[in-house]
Order: C-alpha cells, then sequence, then structure tokens
C-alpha cells in the first residue's frame, strides 16, 4: 500500500472544476485502490482560502469533508531544508517546493498533479494526472 501526495490544484479540480478535469481527477482517485492518498498543511490552507475568501461555506464544508479523507501529513523544518534546496536547485516557486519536499520526506510513491514544473524536480515523482 503507497502513499499518494495530492497537490492543490488536483483538489481544486475535483472539488471546483466542470470543463472535464474534475472528473479525470475523480476517476484518479478512485482508481486509486489500496493506495492511501494524503495531504499537507499547505494543500489545506491553498484549498480553503478562495472558499473562505467568498464566503462560500458548502464548498469550504465540502473540501473539509475530502481532508478529512486523506493522511495528514506534517511540515517540519526538515521538509523546509529540503524545499529551500529544491527552491534554489530547480528554480520553483516556494509552494511547489514546499509540495514536493513534503511528498519526498514523507517517502510518497507518487505526487499527483498537472504541474509539468516539478517534473524535472520531481525526479519521476510527479505525476500528471491529467495527461
Amino acid at each position: 500500500m503507497g502513499l499518494i501526495y495530492l497537490d492543490t490544484n488536483v483538489l481544486i479540480y475535483a472539488n471546483e472544476d466542470d470543463t472535464g478535469f474534475g472528473e479525470r481527477v475523480l476517476a484518479a482517485i478512485a482508481g486509486a485502490g489500496s493506495n492511501r492518498l494524503a495531504v499537507s498543511p499547505l494543500v489545506r490552507m491553498e484549498c480553503l482560502v478562495s472558499p473562505i475568501r467568498s464566503g462560500n461555506f458548502a464548498l469550504q464544508h465540502q473540501y473539509e469533508g475530502w481532508f478529512a479523507k486523506f493522511v495528514q501529513l506534517d511540515m517540519s523544518d526538515a521538509v523546509f531544508s529540503q524545499a529551500t534546496f529544491l527552491r534554489a536547485r530547480f528554480n520553483l516557486k516556494t509552494p511547489d517546493a514546499l509540495h514536493l519536499a513534503c511528498a519526498q520526506h514523507h517517502g510518497c510513491e507518487a505526487l499527483w498533479t498537472n504541474d509539468e514544473r516539478l517534473s524535472k524536480a520531481a525526479h519521476g515523482l510527479a505525476v500528471n494526472v491529467l495527461a
């Protein structure tokens, strides 16, 4: 049973997108089998900003229901140290570096995203679930 880190964009598509991306993400999640799906505090924060800002309490509650189903990964000083290296070495944006570092630190088998910029730095860990 593996551990799969879900990037923020994947969850936003699953919960808010009606262009077809959401359906593809939901299919990937449904097909995860015995793999455990995981998020970090950063994913929670990024997903909840828009619903809180707009006062969309139904969407906020929907996200919180999703988060309750996932493994919650912590973001220790070691994660931030790794993210610093990744940001400097691969010119990633801070949130992207933190997502990747968290997935690496916790031994995730994959980081599901649609962000191709993570591919170079991830050395095969990042998987574009929309490709």
